[in-house]
């Protein structure tokens, strides 16, 4: 393992891409969230299986499969063709679902706003892309107060994280990595190619801060905005284009290794 207290970029450099490749690999899938939206082929059936699982992201691994499965199973495994045909004596079945504290109601909100963003706004893509121009947070904040403006901001804004109030926004971080990046690995999906990976946002939880500031990446002490920026500037040093790539490295590290 690297010695931290006196090591030089080159070989932060090199660890760094070792540990990435190492975790970024389809082996992993299976055990990860990313397994969901990997169930399918059509671009919006995986930006609606990803984006649920994501919302769901947080407890421990495999209770978050656990449940976005069974989310899915209630989209008739069909995500976007429920999306765009299921009138509301069809959304009964969905009243019911719990994880933790997303609970029926925000179900329901969630089903009726992606509606929403298909039908009558271009879809998901399309809702982000337009603040990405300025960054990622922008990106995000963008979306966030169209999914909550199509309805009542109290049953959905505590599940969709605000950067204007200081979150790093992990999960939603973590799903448009899964959106925007591509390479030959095959993890990630790399279906919206109108946003660069170098606009991209590492995602940041306790894990990967943990790993972070042992790897003297990050000084910040708390998990938020201005740590994640701090922390993908310094990524950006090794891999400018990619910088969220060693997110893998983070994780894996924290994870599996217990770094």
């Amino acid at each position: 393992m690297i010695d931290t207290t006196q090591t030089t970029f080159e070989e932060m450099h090199s660890f760094l891409e070792l540990k990435a490749s190492q975790y970024n690999q389809t082996a992993f899938i299976d055990s990860d969230p990313v397994s969901i939206p990997h169930r399918f082929s059509r671009k919006e059936d995986i930006e609606i299986a990803g984006f649920l699982t994501a919302t769901l992201s947080w407890g421990q691994r495999k209770a978050i499969i656990q449940k976005s499965l069974l989310l899915i199973q209630l989209l008739d495994e069909s995500p976007y063709d429920y999306i765009m045909n299921a009138e509301e004596s069809d959304l009964k079945s969905l009243q019911h679902f719990v994880y933790r504290t997303f609970n029926g109601n925000d179900c329901l909100y969630f089903i009726r706003a992606l509606q929403r963003l298909y039908r009558e706004k271009g879809g998901m893509e399309a809702a982000f892309i337009d603040g990405f121009s300025q960054g990622a947070y922008a990106g995000i904040s963008n979306f966030r107060e169209l999914f909550i403006g199509i309805g009542d901001p109290a049953l959905t804004g505590r599940h969709l994280a605000n950067p204007s109030r200081g979150s790093a926004a992990k999960r939603l971080n973590m799903f448009l990595r899964w959106m925007i990046r591509k390479d030959e690995n095959g993890v990630d999906f790399g279906l919206w190619k109108n946003i660069s990976p170098s606009k991209l946002i590492c995602p940041l939880d306790v894990h990967s801060g943990r790993v972070a500031r042992k790897l003297n990446l990050l000084n910040r002490t708390n998990n938020d905005r201005k740590a994640a920026e701090e922390l993908t500037s310094q990524l950006c040093k090794f891999d400018p284009n990619d910088p969220v790539k060693y997110d893998y490295a983070l994780f894996g590290l924290g994870v599996f290794e217990q770094f």
